[in-house]
C-alpha cells in the first residue's frame, strides 16, 4: 500500500534493515556519489529525490542510467511487502 504521507514511512525500521545488510555501507558511498556526480554537473536536485528507475531491492544499480530525478511524493509513495521492501514500482507511470 502507498504511502499517502510520507510522515507514514518508518525510516528507522527501513535504516534498521538496511544496515542488516553486508553491502549497506557500500552502497550508501554509491549513493553518496551519484549525488555528488550530479552536483558537479550543475544539475539542481533542490526539492527533488534522486530515484532509482530499476529499484536496488531489485538488482538496479547506482549508476547514472538508473538514476533520475523526482518530486518526493513520487518517490516515497510505492507499494512494500510486509518486509518493507519494494512491491511494485512502474517506472513508466512516474513523472516529476
Amino acid at each position: 500500500m502507498p504511502y499517502a504521507d510520507p510522515k507514514d514511512r518508518d525510516y528507522k525500521h527501513e535504516h534498521k534493515l538496511e544496515m542488516q545488510k553486508p553491502k549497506a555501507r557500500k552502497l550508501r558511498a554509491e549513493r553518496q556519489r551519484a549525488r555528488r556526480a550530479m552536483d558537479k554537473e550543475g544539475i539542481d536536485r533542490s526539492g527533488k529525490d534522486i530515484d532509482h528507475i530499476k529499484p536496488l531491492s531489485k538488482g538496479g544499480l547506482n549508476k547514472k542510467s538508473n538514476l533520475r530525478l523526482v518530486s518526493p511524493e513520487t518517490n516515497r509513495a510505492f507499494s512494500q511487502t510486509k518486509g518493507k521492501t519494494v512491491k511494485n514500482k512502474n517506472p513508466g507511470s512516474r513523472k516529476v
